[in-house]
C-alpha cells in the first residue's frame, strides 16, 4: 500500500509523541556529551511541526507529500536549536524536494526520500558514518531498507528492517570517538556514551515501522 498524506501525517504525529515521551531520555544522553538540550529541542520542534501542518489543513487540504515534508523541514530549521534543527530540517527539505508533486509514495519513492535525507545530512554536517552522529543510525537504516526491497520485501518489512538497523547503529555509537559536533570537543571522553542524534533518528524510524 502506498503512503499518502494521511499516512504521512499519522507517522509525524507518532514521531511527535515518541519524542515527547523520550524528551528526558534524549536530554540525559545529550547532557553527557552535548549541551543537554536535544530532547527539549526535538520535542519543541515537532510540536511546532504538528501545529503548522494542522494550521495548513494537512492532510486534507495538502495532498502533496513533498510539500508536507518541506513544511516539516522549514519548521524544524526555524524552531529547533543547536545543530539538530539545520540537520533534521535539511533532511526533510531534501526528501520533500525529491518527492515534490507526489500524492502517494510507493516503496521505491520512500527509498528515494530516505536517500535524499541522508545525503542532505551528510552535506550539511560534512560528516560520514563512524563519527558518532545521526548518520550512524540513518545510513545503515537506508541500506537495510534498500536491501529489503531488493529481496522482494514489502514496505512494512522494509521499514522494520530499517528500524532494526538504525537501533543497531545507535548501539554502535557507544564506543565511538566523536569527531563531529559538540561531542568532538570532549575527545576521548566522548567514548562510552550513546549519541543522542542517532537515538532520535532511530526513534523516528521505529515510529515509521510501527505505522507499517
Amino acid at each position: 500500500m502506498a503512503l499518502d498524506s494521511a499516512a504521512l501525517l499519522a507517522w509525524l504525529e507518532k514521531v511527535a509523541g515518541r519524542l515527547h515521551e523520550q524528551r528526558a531520555y534524549l536530554t540525559d544522553l545529550d547532557a553527557a556529551i552535548g549541551d543537554a538540550d536535544h530532547g527539549v529541542n526535538m520535542d519543541r520542534g515537532f510540536t511546532a511541526v504538528m501545529a503548522k501542518l494542522k494550521a495548513e489543513g494537512a492532510p486534507h487540504d495538502v495532498q502533496d507529500v513533498g510539500a508536507i515534508l518541506k513544511t516539516v523541514g522549514a519548521t524544524l530549521v526555524s524552531t529547533v536549536g543547536g545543530a539538530s534543527g539545520p540537520l533534521y530540517g535539511t533532511a526533510f527539505l531534501r526528501a520533500g524536494m525529491a518527492l515534490a508533486g507526489k500524492t502517494a509514495l510507493e516503496p521505491a519513492d520512500i527509498e528515494e526520500g530516505l536517500q535524499a535525507a541522508l545525503e542532505g545530512i551528510k552535506a550539511r554536517g560534512k560528516a560520514q558514518a563512524g563519527e558518532k552522529t545521526m548518520i550512524d543510525a540513518l545510513e545503515p537504516a537506508v541500506s537495510a531498507f534498500s536491501a529489503a526491497l531488493a529481496d522482494g520485501k514489502d514496505k512494512a518489512a522494509a521499514l522494520a528492517a530499517a528500524a532494526d538497523a538504525a537501533e543497531e547503529g545507535v548501539r554502535a555509537t557507544i564506543p565511538m570517538l566523536a569527531t563531529k559536533g559538540r561531542a568532538s570537543y570532549l575527545g576521548e571522553r566522548s567514548k562510552d556514551h550513546q549519541d543522542p542524534g542517532a537515538t532520535s533518528t532511530a526513534l523516528m524510524l521505529r515510529a515509521a515501522a510501527d505505522e507499517g
